[in-house]
């Protein structure tokens, strides 16, 4: 890659200049702090699909109980 070599006129990254950032390479470990925010997104998520779950089970069984009814 030509971006991860230090210009020597300017004295930084190119892709730096560019985008404010040092250029990923694919092998660095993300911060831990950024998957603190997915990780409460999931969680959310799941927390939810139960609720859903419990009240499709709860709306199933009052269809069964009136359809067996008749």
């Amino acid at each position: 890659m030509y971006n991860n070599k230090v210009y020597s006129s300017i004295q930084i990254l190119p892709f730096k200049a560019n985008y404010g950032q040092d250029p990923r390479m694919g092998f660095e470990r993300r911060k831990k702090g950024k998957y603190e925010r997915a990780e409460k997104f999931i969680k959310k998520i799941k927390e939810i699909q139960e609720k859903v779950k419990a009240v499709l089970v709860k709306a199933q069984e009052e269809m069964k109980r009136y359809a067996n009814k008749r």
